[in-house]
């Protein structure tokens, strides 16, 4: 099964793919591991997509659709797939269609996770975590049982991502529903969008993702 993962960065479509991955094989394609994983083969698409990287440009439709469909030939797509962080644009929707169908491919289903923007901005601005071992906390709805301890190894020394501030945040959000949120419509009327609740519990998301791929199947 060929699906797509619609949200705004922090809705945690990266969490729901690696699921779908460890219990459907559904191979996850993000787009940035496919840019890191390009960069690093140091091909000549790698070296196009790290001369843009570098430059702070956008990376050009030609270029992703591209390295996508260079990642729709590996073996393990077999099983299917779950694509995080692409389309972006109902013409990067269009160029996937097209491209699916020159590979005998098809789209089963497109997913988005409906969030609340400011529960959503208070959950990213309010995560830290534990700069030894990793532990991830935040300052609503998860502390550390003793203050300023690692519930896992005891260290006392925490972190927080750059940019998981308001700001920067808020502006994503904004990118979103510019750009991403036209191709919901696109979707629509090609009768195959899916609507789960991306501010539930994570479990619950995983759940609701699970119903609709039943119903697809």
């Amino acid at each position: 099964m060929n699906i797509v993962l619609l949200g705004p960065p922090g809705a945690g479509k990266g969490t729901q793919a690696e699921r779908l991955e460890k219990s459907r094989h559904m191979v996850q394609l993000s787009t940035g591991d496919m840019l890191r994983s390009e960069v690093a083969s140091r091909s000549e698409l790698g070296r196009q997509a790290k001369a843009i990287i570098e430059s702070g440009r956008l990376m050009p439709d030609s270029i992703m659709i591209r390295i996508v469909s260079e990642q729709l030939c590996r073996d393990e797509c077999e099983y299917g797939f779950t694509l995080d962080g692409f389309p972006r644009t109902e013409e990067q929707a269009r160029a996937l269609d097209d491209l699916m169908a020159e590979k005998g491919m098809k789209l089963d289903g497109v997913i988005e996770m409906k969030v609340d923007d400011d529960l959503l901005t208070e959950r990213i601005t309010g995560r830290f975590s534990c700069g030894r071992c990793g532990a991830g906390y935040h300052d609503k709805h998860h502390l550390p049982r003793q203050e300023g301890v690692c519930d896992e190894c005891g260290s006392t020394e925490f972190k927080r991502r750059a940019d998981d501030n308001e700001q920067t945040v808020r502006e994503r959000l904004s990118a979103y529903h510019q750009l991403t949120e036209q191709i919901v419509p696109y979707y629509q009327r090609k009768n195959i969008l899916h609507t789960v609740n991306g501010m539930a519990a994570i479990d619950d998301v995983t759940q609701e993702i699970e119903q609709v791929l039943e119903s697809l199947q």
